[in-house]
């Protein structure tokens, strides 16, 4: 890509609130020498963030964009080397930008969990993005890089060892923080696509539904992606995990963009953990009922306007304790085709949906701005796996999350 562009990094949607999270990330973690742009609707919103940052972004542009307006975006992302979008739900405002970014061979990375938009962006740029050598890279938060991560990690340490490619992998996650409007709408926004389609249905119930090449996955059969409560070895029970069915094909995606090189049998389930003994049981069960629930309510329009209104509106999200106290904790545990047995854990500080989550991003941002010449030899619609791999990883152990793994 052509070094004099005028920006290395614009984040479009930073005057939202996990944009403004990824803009101070950028300010108190970004070399010194990253030119950084915010960009947004309004310019007076922008400069608020602006002053809100350290001083070192006080004279970071301010660009005005709406994420519907072509021409303004075509104009944003060929004037920078790299696009971080915070503007969701991706599969109402998403599209146009990566459309954009395609066709200027401008990295991009955003935080959607949608399954149809990852798919329909892949469908529509990916091929545009591998001729002009951009790389379009989704789920860049919590979605799905712990998820993602855990398995490269999983794979790079069997792969040393010659134990055989990965046959199952089950992740268990632990976590504490909040929920932003952000979130409720983009969960929202898959159930209202599903009930207009049944494509986005059968898409959604497709275990392999973000692959290159569907036709050529292999017919292992994966564990649901709801997954029943049940109590592990040492007493600790399970629950469904609400993102498992994005995480899910985000790692199986990885998987074929790499040529299946985890192995091609790889069976990979998520599931949440809970608490241990009866008070554990009784809230799975209860957590697993009200999952249930708020998932029917979802379906039918005057109760899904009941669930919106009891959930964070868009704009809002956890105060400043609940982000500086939470945390989140992945536990993975695989077997390998030679019988070789590891496990793995993702974890780090902050609230796990936006104080990890604006880490996660930002780390993204960087590796695509300054390690370009250390990334796969990848373009395109990509993963965190594939398009960033162990330079994302080493970023994110150096600002304090741990990757680790070890042989049972």
């Amino acid at each position: 890509m052509s070094a004099d562009r005028e920006h290395d990094v614009v984040l479009l949607g930073a005057t939202g609130f996990v944009g403004r999270l990824v803009a101070r990330h950028l300010a108190e973690h970004g070399p010194a020498e990253t030119r950084v742009a915010l960009a947004g609707r309004s310019a007076e919103r922008l400069a608020e963030v602006r002053e809100s940052l350290p001083p070192s972004a006080h004279d970071w542009p301010l660009l005005v964009a709406d994420s519907h307006d072509d021409a303004a975006l075509a104009r944003l992302a060929a004037s920078t080397r790299v696009v971080v979008s915070t503007v969701g739900p991706y599969a109402r405002h998403g599209l146009p930008l990566v459309a954009a970014c395609a066709a200027a061979g401008t990295h991009y990375a955003d935080l959607t969990g949608e399954t149809p938009f990852v798919r329909e962006a892949a469908d529509l740029f990916d091929a545009t993005a591998r001729s002009s050598g951009a790389r379009i890279v989704h789920a860049c938060g919590y979605d799905s890089v712990p998820s993602d991560l855990g398995v490269l990690v999983l794979h790079r340490r069997a792969t040393a060892d010659d134990a055989g490619p990965l046959r199952d992998v089950r992740l268990l996650a632990r976590a504490r923080g909040g929920v932003s409007g952000g979130t409720v709408d983009s969960a929202v926004g898959i159930v209202e696509q599903a009930a207009r389609s049944s494509a986005v249905r059968r898409l959604l119930a497709d275990p392999y539904a973000l692959s290159p090449d569907r036709a050529a996955e292999p017919s292992t059969p994966q564990p649901p992606d709801t997954q029943p409560v049940r109590v592990l070895p040492g007493g600790r029970w399970t629950a469904p995990f609400p993102m498992a069915s994005f995480n899910t094909r985000v790692v199986r995606r990885s998987n074929a963009l790499q040529g299946w090189a985890y192995g091609r049998d790889l069976r990979y389930a998520e599931a949440m953990g809970v608490g241990h003994g009866l008070s554990g049981g009784a809230a799975a069960l209860g957590l697993t009922a009200g999952l249930g629930a708020v998932a029917a309510a979802l379906v039918l329009p005057p109760t899904r306007a009941l669930v919106r209104r009891a959930l964070p509106a868009a704009g809002t999200g956890p105060d400043a304790t609940a982000r500086e106290t939470g945390w989140f904790r992945m536990d993975l545990v695989a077997v390998t085709a030679s019988g070789r047995h590891y496990r793995a854990r993702a974890s780090g500080p902050g609230d796990p949906g936006y104080a990890a989550t604006a880490v996660m991003l930002g780390q993204a941002a960087l590796a695509l701005t300054h390690d370009e010449d250390r990334l796969p030899d990848r373009a395109g619609s990509l993963t965190p796996a594939a398009g960033l791999g162990d330079v994302l990883v080493d970023r994110l152990r150096a600002a304090g999350q741990t990757y680790e793994v070890r042989a049972r």
